[in-house]
């Protein structure tokens, strides 16, 4: 919601602007410098681009206006699940768990947890390292060279559909200076015709100008940061997972593990050490209620 509010204010505090200022709202609407600007924007990203960077722009643009995608709620939730599961295994064995690694979306123990079960990145990455742990073939620190391996190779994949549109971005202005330069062509080949109507095609030029500047600027490039947000998120997410699951390795008890994984988040929305304690005390109750 915050995303559509700021674009509302960017659009209305530019257009309502330049009416109050005495500007015709008419002269802005010129849908052929748009076609030229746009169109060259869409044909030059289509053209750097691989379609797989191009689906990954396609299925992410319309998420951001959904907001952060991990809330303090994503987190108690993860180290509950966490603090379950290595419960489980203290007590068990890890082969208790075996079952409910290799089959997530089948398990009672991943089924209480949604928000997780429903995030296939972070539902994989976990699993995966849980079934490492189960077999028991790795130590702490092999396994900690894989995770940031893993991690920081999903950090530089999921930033490339960012950095795709932050180039559309910068050329945007370009765009807009080209299409203002064939506006000037057409206002040249003009020049036998009245003052008013070269004015009108010199301003019609003008307008791709503003155009490209002002979609580059105040819709474009912010989409670009909101994504790049967006994959910064997700790495902190799983980098929460690896400090809960080496915690574990490393002979911490369950208890003190999740506390290294929810010292690992950023401040909001980090919980609290009793609001964590409440939660799992929660999700225990409701799974014996139920």
């Amino acid at each position: 919601m915050i995303v559509l509010i700021g674009a509302a204010i960017a659009f209305f505090s530019v257009i309502v602007g330049y009416a109050a200022h005495g500007g015709h709202l008419t002269i802005l609407w010129q849908p052929y410098e748009f076609l030229i600007i746009f169109g060259a924007a869409i044909g030059g990203f289509l053209i750097a681009n691989p379609m797989k960077i191009i689906r990954q722009v396609i299925s992410t643009v319309p998420k951001i206006p959904g907001g952060a995608p991990y809330s303090r709620e994503h987190y108690m939730d993860l180290l509950a699940l966490l603090y379950e599961i290595f419960q489980r295994a203290q007590k068990d064995g890890l082969l208790s768990i075996e079952d409910d690694v290799d089959n997530p979306h089948e398990s009672e123990l991943f089924q209480s947890y949604p928000r997780i079960l429903n995030d296939h990145v972070a539902l994989e990455f976990l699993c995966d390292y849980l079934r490492l742990m189960v077999g028991g073939n790795m130590n702490p620190f092999e396994m900690e060279n894989l995770m940031d391996v893993e991690i920081e190779t999903h950090h530089k994949e999921a930033e490339r559909p960012a950095a795709a549109v932050n180039k559309v971005a910068d050329a945007m202005p370009g765009f807009g200076i080209v299409a203002a330069l064939l506006g000037v062509v057409i206002a040249l080949g003009s020049l036998d015709a009245d003052v008013m109507t070269i004015g009108g095609l010199v301003a019609s030029a003008l307008i791709g100008t503003f155009t490209g500047i002002f979609a580059g600027y105040a819709f474009i490039g912010p989409v670009g940061q909101a994504m790049e947000h967006r994959v910064t998120e997700q790495t902190k997410f799983l980098e929460t997972i690896k400090v809960t699951l080496l915690a574990v390795l490393n002979g911490y008890k369950p208890v003190v593990a999740v506390e290294f994984g929810r010292k690992a988040m950023f401040e909001a929305e980090r919980p609290t050490f009793f609001e964590l304690e409440e939660h799992v005390k929660m999700m225990a109750a409701k799974k014996q209620e139920g």
